[in-house]
């Protein structure tokens, strides 16, 4: 099997452009970077306060970097650490795909369905002013849900699957939200690495 698929999506819709490769990497690529991410990474839980009240962040997370430029969102702010080798190939991998080079990527393990991320937009000020965000799913799929900030009827929903790629450009983290939601199902664990650029 090809390591890279052709079936590629590509949605244009009102303030944003979203690409979505299926099979971006193959099934045994997939889990052999599933594994070795799952395994290597220095993964950790952060406390996060919503109106007031703090809670352990709902899902583990880790930030690596080619710099020492920190990340902050939701009141945290994380430290890098230095790509491993691992990151490195399939950084290298997404960036000849489609013509973007990124200094960082926010890891998230979602370990069953109680694990989610809320409502959000990547919009940190560090980002750029029309970031491009490449999100890379291993493991469990869980459905991404996005919706417009303004046009009510703009509501979308992408099944992120082991070995997929989803890439969010143009506008889209000044007019929309996304989140992966909570699921009283009991599913397995997600790697998630969302690359990006820190200014």
């Amino acid at each position: 099997m090809d390591l890279f698929s052709e079936e590629k999506t590509l949605l244009k819709l009102p303030n944003a452009e979203i690409l979505y490769i299926e099979n971006f990497y193959d099934s045994s690529t997939a889990d052999h970077y599933f594994k070795i991410l799952k395994e290597t990474i220095t993964w950790q839980q952060d406390d996060i306060t919503i109106f007031g009240k703090t809670y352990k962040q709902p899902r583990l997370t880790a930030l690596y970097a080619n710099n020492e430029k920190p990340y902050s969102y939701s009141n945290i702010t994380m430290t890098p650490h230095r790509f491993t080798t691992e990151l490195l190939e399939i950084k290298s991998n997404i960036e000849a795909e489609i013509n973007n080079q990124f200094t960082t990527v926010l890891l998230n393990l979602y370990r069953d369905g109680n694990d989610s991320n809320g409502w959000h937009a990547d919009n940190e000020k560090e980002l750029g002013e029309n970031p491009i965000i490449a999100s890379m799913s291993f493991g469990q799929t869980r459905p991404f849900h996005f919706k417009h900030r303004t046009l009510k009827e703009q509501r979308h929903k992408i099944d992120l699957n082991h070995g997929s790629l989803l890439v969010m450009r143009g506008e889209m983290q000044h007019h929309w939200l996304h989140q992966i939601a909570k699921t009283k199902k009991t599913i397995g664990e997600r790697i998630n690495l969302t690359f990006r650029t820190i200014q």
